[in-house]
């Protein structure tokens, strides 16, 4: 079973803040009780929705701690590397039309 005790209110904020500053809209379901439930749901410039959730612990590079968000799109399909907050966002905003 995977541990997610790398997620903690300061790691949800900064992907808040880095969402927030690239002009995305999005939204949490609220969940960062419960990390392994825990999803945020961004929209990016042409509209695409992409849902953002961490990883487990077994997918988080010990020499890239901050690197814990991953995020995928269904339009069309595509899931990003685990990322940091900021590159996450960057990786949502440069995804190609």
């Amino acid at each position: 079973m995977a541990a997610f005790g790398h997620i903690t209110r300061e790691r949800c904020a900064q992907l808040d803040r880095a969402l927030t500053a690239a002009g995305l809209s999005w939204t949490d379901n609220g969940r960062q009780d419960k990390p392994e439930f825990l999803t945020y749901t961004a929209t990016d410039t042409r509209g695409r929705e992409w849902s953002i959730s961490p990883a487990t612990s077994n997918q988080i590079t010990p020499s890239r701690p901050a690197s814990i968000w991953r995020a995928q799109c269904a339009e069309p399909m595509h899931r990003s590397p685990v990322l940091s907050a900021r590159a996450v966002v960057d990786h949502i905003r440069a995804f190609p039309a």
